[in-house]
């Protein structure tokens, strides 16, 4: 598979350059947000720049089970123009209220809340839109791509941010963020409607749909093993904003510039990812395991670089191993997944993923605070080492495999014994996921007809 296959579509060629300037602007606001809290609204506290970052992430803990059956019953294009809007209207409104001087720290809680819940609804249906994109065997490549554009916007903003910041000040970086939603607006009018790729939808007016996707998810034990070791690894692994902002600014003595020279630096690592990801016909749940691990291993090398210079080196192989992990997670679960359950599925992925933040960003904030700011990066370190350990222990006693390694290719070879304790090989999970998938599938759809 080339890795820019899904370009060759029309639709998702706009849905790609309207998304790449959109994220642009959007990691620009969430640097100027924190730095403006952390430098002008509180005494360099970490706890509030971790409840500003709660408060943004919490409302999808609350509001995305709703938000993935809305996903799989609406009109996915015209909901994601309005949630769109609705973020580009809030971040003028906080650059307005920045720039007139009136800007106090509960305006930016109340702003950040207010973005959360519109990102709680945008979140599942931005996910499973991109299958209306492109064909359903143009899938993995297309999250691959979604998540290169993302981490291009990452290498970019944060930088740029920085620059503005220190250029402008951080009201015109909002403002700026709020016009960038123009270009995803205009991608998805300007679509081609005849060349959208129907998706099956949940039918309206029948109860228990929500209940029945928790159903699928627990029937399903690969993607509860994904869930948990992408859960624990964001709670408090995945807390960049936060930590970076906290080393450059107390452990290395730096500037806004430096504090978004990092978040472009880690950036290399994430597009890298993003781009070998585009790449991958099939990932599967061993490698969002192996990430995991990878994850945790080089979090805890960055934490303890001695300057500034080698932590942001350091920053280049965290960005790689944790993309690798996002991206291996998100095409896993939406490639197994049955298309008209998929809203619902997403949307608890995203809830374990992007709900943990609240839990997380306050209890790192505070171990920076006390501890010191390696500490809150060693924190993501351990827990990332642990949960990874433990997935593959349970993995290999509850789906009875072995992994080999072979110096000749393939390298990496999966295990299966059956019932008399014959060992089988097995290239991937594919076979077990597919009659999992049909196993759940049937369950979920009685389930709801009988609720």
């Amino acid at each position: 598979m080339s890795t820019f296959d899904s370009l060759r579509f029309f639709n998702y060629r706009l849905w790609f350059a309207g998304a790449l300037v959109a994220n642009i602007g959007t990691w620009m606001q969430r640097v100027a947000q924190d730095w403006l809290v952390l430098t002008d609204l509180s005494d360099e506290s970490g706890v509030a720049v971790g409840i500003t970052t709660a408060l943004q992430f919490a409302p999808t803990l609350f509001l995305s089970a709703w938000a993935g059956l809305l996903a799989d019953r609406v009109d996915r294009r015209k909901l994601l123009v309005a949630t769109q809007i609705g973020q580009g209207v809030l971040a003028a409104a906080l650059g307005v209220l920045v720039l007139s001087g009136n800007a106090q720290l509960w305006h930016v809680y109340v702003f950040a809340g207010l973005l959360g819940c519109v990102s709680a609804i945008d979140g599942p249906v931005r996910q499973t839109f991109v299958g209306q994109l492109v064909p359903a065997d143009k899938l993995s490549n297309a999250v691959g791509l979604n998540s290169a554009s993302f981490n291009a916007a990452r290498l970019i903003g944060p930088g740029l941010a920085g620059l503005l910041i220190a250029w402008v000040g951080t009201g015109w970086v909002f403002i700026i963020n709020a016009v960038s939603f123009a270009a995803t607006i205009l991608a998805l009018t300007g679509m081609r409607l005849g060349e959208l790729h129907a998706m099956p939808t949940a039918p309206r007016g029948r109860k228990g749909q929500i209940r029945a996707g928790l159903r699928y998810v627990r029937r399903r034990t690969d993607i509860v093993v994904i869930m948990v070791v992408v859960g624990v690894v964001s709670t408090f692994g995945l807390n960049f904003q936060l930590t970076s902002a906290l080393m450059a600014r107390t452990e290395f003595g730096k500037g806004a510039g430096e504090y978004g020279i990092l978040g472009s630096v880690l950036a290399i690592g994430s597009l890298t990812g993003a781009l070998l990801a585009a790449r991958r016909e099939r990932p599967r749940v061993r490698l969002v395991i192996g990430s995991a691990f990878a994850f945790g291993v080089t979090t805890g090398v960055m934490a303890l670089m001695p300057t500034y210079l080698s932590f942001a080196i350091a920053c280049i192989p965290v960005g790689l191993a944790s993309l690798t992990m996002m991206t291996a997670a998100n095409a896993t679960i939406q490639m197994s997944t049955e298309p008209a359950m998929r809203g619902r599925v997403m949307a608890l992925y995203m809830m374990v993923f992007l709900g943990a933040t609240p839990i997380g960003s306050p209890v790192v904030g505070w171990i920076g605070e006390t501890f010191g700011a390696r500490w809150s990066i060693g924190i993501g370190s351990i827990t990332a080492l642990l949960v990874s350990t433990g997935a593959a222990l349970w993995a290999r006693r509850a789906w009875d495999v072995e992994v080999r390694y072979h110096l000749h290719r393939p390298h990496l070879e999966v295990v299966h014994r059956d019932g008399s304790g014959v060992a089988a090989r097995v290239p991937d999970e594919r076979a077990r996921v597919a009659g999992a998938e049909r196993s759940a599938a049937q369950d979920a759809s009685d389930e709801a007809t009988a609720a």
